[in-house]
């Protein structure tokens, strides 16, 4: 029996493929995936080929669909790839192990498969990315970065490395070395998403809000062929940058034209949205009739369990579309927590419950029962993954409790909360007004 050609995908990298025509797909996933393309779905076209790396990456598309059915959909990829991985390179195999472990919930094993393929493979950075996604997943900073910096001498002619670098930077507090790496990504190429994205995150938490978002409108005009995440995410940080200088108007026409409806069945789609709203009334903005589209597609999510973060967003946005399923939900988390799958079952457990029941009772005005039970989840938040930008919402959601419930204990916490952040971001008008309502009812001057 002949082997199977040898060839290379663009980065690099020894591929075994049954059908040679397959490499254009190949390529199209690899280079799609690190680029935020959607091009990476091209993938599935060469779905016919049973060599074992094609079926490995039709697998990890249909796993980042993040839905209920996402692993029996992978199921049958990972078992063909399985099958064929005696005919895969080492670094093939070790690419199907790791996608197995993510199938099987064993996080930590494929996050250690993703690290062994870093060193061993440095230009492998389709599985480096899907490493990074992983520790960001379970709060692992630190291993976000590492990744990265692991590849970097390796693959430092690959802009998306540099992306990928700036924001571990970033989520490690390395403000610095994230706007330098993510600058000299842009450097190499003007279209790198996900290096705008690291410099928007840097931007905000040094509260440079205008400098942000001249910036991210100025290569806005890039963000065509991007997966719906991508797109759909910058563009969240645009309106970020809006609600904090208080453009009201514009940050909701940003929601309504480039937020919410590029692919409304998806999941990254639908928390943007959700936490892109409860933003907008947190500052006092009125949404209209928004939620309720939005609870349509998030009634069909109560039994997912792909990640805390994302059950969090969605029974907050199902108990503002007013939808009942919020209590199914609830219900659903407190029963699937104890048996979550062991790498992450403390997240379900310490965090995702206490603030699923934070924020359910903040929506039904329970001030005292959201101050408690999110007051338990918050120090340990960075657990259920998320971005600092992103875990900023339940942060929000807690200091609102504190500020409605109104006794001078609870006004006194959210003054020190609101003064420390107004201290990092004078620029926002959001934060101002907040303060000076607070230091009012607390008989101060703002």
């Amino acid at each position: 029996m002949s082997s199977a050609p040898r060839l290379s995908d663009s980065l690099g990298n020894p591929l075994s493929l049954d059908d040679p025509t397959s490499l254009g797909a190949v390529n199209d996933f690899v280079e799609g995936f690190i680029s935020c393309e959607a091009r990476a779905v091209d993938v599935l076209a060469a779905a016919h080929d049973p060599s074992a790396i094609v079926q490995a990456y039709c697998a990890t598309l249909h796993l980042f669909a993040e839905s209920g059915d996402a692993v029996a959909n992978a199921r049958p990829f990972i078992e063909r790839a399985q099958a064929a991985s005696a005919r895969a390179t080492s670094r093939e195999q070790r690419y199907i192990a790791a996608i197995a472990a993510w199938a099987d919930g064993d996080i930590t094993r494929a996050i250690a498969l993703h690290e062994e393929q870093a060193k061993e493979h440095p230009r492998d950075l389709a599985s480096l990315k899907l490493g990074q996604y992983h520790c960001f997943n379970v709060g692992d900073c630190p291993g976000m970065l590492r990744l990265a910096l692991t590849a970097l001498p390796h693959a430092g002619d690959v802009p998306y490395l540099h992306g990928m670098a700036a924001f571990g930077h970033e989520q490690c507090h390395r403000m610095r070395e994230a706007e330098a790496s993510a600058r000299r990504a842009i450097a190499l190429v003007r279209k790198e998403p996900w290096a705008h994205h690291a410099l928007a995150h840097v931007m905000l938490t040094e509260g440079r809000l205008s400098e942000g978002l001249e910036f991210m409108q100025s290569v806005s005009d890039t963000w065509v062929g991007l997966n719906s995440f991508m797109v759909t995410h910058n563009w969240w940080h645009v309106a970020l940058f809006l609600i904090d200088l208080g453009h009201d108007a514009d940050a909701l026409a940003v929601y309504d034209e480039h937020v919410w409806g590029v692919v409304k069945e998806y999941s990254q789609d639908q928390i943007g949205a959700v936490s892109l709203l409860a933003r907008f009334e947190l500052a006092g903005i009125d949404v209209g009739d928004r939620w309720q589209d939005l609870g349509n597609y998030l009634a069909q999510r109560l039994d997912d369990h792909v990640l805390p973060f994302l059950d969090l967003q969605y029974l907050y946005g199902l108990v503002r579309a007013g939808r009942s399923e919020a209590d199914v939900l609830l219900e659903h988390i407190e029963r699937f927590a104890p048996h979550a799958p062991l790498s992450t079952r403390n997240a379900w457990q310490r965090v995702c419950v206490p603030a699923a029941r934070g924020l359910l009772a903040h929506a039904r005005g329970d001030w005292g029962m959201a101050i408690e039970a999110l007051g338990e989840a918050l120090p340990r938040l960075v657990e259920i993954g998320g971005s600092h930008a992103q875990r900023d919402l339940f942060e929000q959601v807690y200091l609102d409790a504190l500020v409605r419930r109104g006794t001078s204990t609870s006004l006194a916490g959210a003054q020190g909360i609101l003064q420390q952040q107004v201290n990092r971001q004078p620029e926002s008008l959001r934060l101002m007004r907040q303060a000076s309502a607070v230091y009012a009812r607390l008989g101060l001057p703002a």
